[in-house]
């Protein structure tokens, strides 16, 4: 079924091609979160050569960075993005909600609008001076730790998630010792930067903390950037499914006649040449080929996702990080 949706997305690539503006260049803005620069910042050049090819049409793809959350408030409020690749639906599905984005954005490319998934892990300093394992390790009074503000970063909100989801497993559903848990956690959070790649400068370049949890891209990418001798990864038993939606921005799209290659773009991610380059950064891919090629480089891990455990991304923003919710009472005890 997966060879055969890869097959079709393909076809589409060649069929969209068509449908570009007449003119000889066209712009557009991929409005993106916050530690996707350098992804995209390879993807665009590739995209750029096969839309050139297939239309001969010159494409300059303009890149916005920043937490997710802060990205689609930011669109709402007239930034003109062409087309968002998120990490979290919920901040694409307020987009939709404010008819920016069609309503049925996850049924428009496969595995729901997202060409590929990570999951939050543990990058720790060298030779892991603290032990440091699994989600309990967290709850330590010895351990400091690195991650994002959940108000702001959709990162963070997979990290706050995660780590419920493991307590909740842990003690059985008991959901007043999985906030305890937590609770113990974010008590021992040093910086709480408003996206992932603050969380990263404050780990990495100010050395604040023991741990970082962020992406498993992000934490394989840092190793590569900063010296795998210098910083090791850390896969938790237990993790929550991370997804990157993607969506055109139709309401800015269509305005500026730039449906056909914003399309295209999204299309491209879920081609070879795009899932290998998406791989290529550490993150989990769907297409077959390229799965199988970088299976060596990801450990097998326990995912669970926010639907099975919370209900949904809506139903987890309104219980945890709503105001008042269960994020807020949990801090209120710090």
């Amino acid at each position: 079924m997966k060879n055969t949706l890869f097959a079709a997305i393909g076809a589409a690539l060649i069929l969209t091609a068509p449908a570009a503006r007449a003119d000889d260049q066209v712009e557009i803005l991929n409005v993106s979160y916050d530690i996707a620069r350098e992804l995209y910042a390879t993807i665009n050049p590739a995209f750029a050569e096969y839309w050139q090819g297939e239309t001969g049409q010159d494409v300059t793809i303009n890149q916005s960075h920043a937490g997710s959350s802060k990205q689609a408030r930011a669109i709402m409020q007239g930034l003109k993005a062409d087309l968002v690749t998120f990490n979290q639906v919920l901040d694409v599905q307020v987009l939709a909600d404010n008819g920016f984005v069609a309503e049925d954005w996850q049924q428009a490319l496969p595995n729901n609008a997202s060409p590929y998934y990570s999951l939050p892990a543990f990058l720790v300093r060298d030779g892991n001076p603290k032990g440091i394992a699994d989600w309990d390790d967290l709850t330590r009074d010895d351990v400091q730790i690195v991650f994002p503000n959940p108000k702001t970063s959709g990162n963070a909100r997979y990290t706050y998630l995660a780590a419920y989801a493991y307590a909740l497993d842990k003690f059985g559903g008991d959901d007043a010792k999985a906030q305890e848990f937590v609770g113990k956690i974010l008590n021992n959070v040093a910086v709480f930067d408003t996206g992932g790649r603050g969380a990263t400068t404050t780990f990495v370049e100010r050395g604040i903390g023991d741990v970082l949890i962020t992406f498993e891209a992000e934490v394989e990418n840092i190793r590569s950037q900063y010296g795998e001798d210098e910083y090791a990864r850390v896969v938790p038993s237990m993790s929550l499914l991370a997804e990157f939606p993607v969506a055109v921005v139709d309401k800015v799209a269509e305005r500026r006649g730039t449906e056909g290659v914003s399309k295209a773009y999204l299309e491209f991610l879920y081609s070879k040449q795009g899932q290998e380059i998406i791989a290529s950064f550490n993150n989990r891919v769907h297409n077959p080929e390229v799965k199988a090629e970088y299976a060596d480089k990801f450990p097998d891990v326990k995912l669970v996702t926010v639907e099975d455990v919370f209900g949904g991304w809506e139903q987890a923003n309104e219980t945890h990080f709503a105001d008042g919710g269960v994020l807020d009472q949990i801090q209120s005890k710090r």
